[in-house]
């Protein structure tokens, strides 16, 4: 699925009329050397993290220099038990490794997308797109309008 994910992204956007930047660069594997590799600030990259919430999958989105609050999206998903999927669990459900994961859930990922309220506060959002050597970066109210994630607060500093 991996080198798809971002020929899936493109199309969306490019059929949707929505304006991006497309930036490639070295592999870059923290959320730190992706803000580096994209000329951006850290608080501008999209944290993509599939946890799994009881039986079921989900991909939490945040801002990249906050730290996701487990026990908060624990009450937003209102789920007994909360972890990160496993490096084999992401492979099989995706096709990608960590790091590489952006921030969209159905159609493009399999997964129900919860969006913090830290991404709001930045014009732009940056995210790696399905690869650790290529991103995209958006308007975030674009990004909001199309994503189909619910907004909610699960993250601290």
């Amino acid at each position: 699925m991996n080198g798809h994910v971002y020929e899936k992204i493109e199309a969306m956007l490019t059929s949707r009329c929505i304006p991006y930047r497309a930036v490639e660069h070295d592999e870059t594997r923290t959320s730190e050397e992706s803000a580096r590799a994209r000329g951006e600030e850290l608080r501008v990259g999209g944290k993509a993290l599939v946890v799994k919430a009881d039986e079921d999958f989900h991909l939490a989105v945040l801002s990249a220099d906050r730290k996701l609050d487990s026990r908060a999206l624990q009450i937003v998903l209102g789920s007994r038990k909360l972890r990160f999927a496993t490096v084999e669990e992401l492979m099989n459900l995706t096709g990608l490794t960590p790091g590489s994961v952006p921030p969209f859930g159905r159609p493009i990922l399999p997964f129900d997308l919860i969006v913090d309220k830290s991404v709001m506060r930045n014009e732009r959002i940056a995210f790696n797109a399905g690869s650790l050597q290529k991103s995209i970066i958006m308007a975030t109210s674009d990004y909001l309008a199309i994503c189909g994630g619910k907004v909610a607060d699960f993250s601290k500093e």
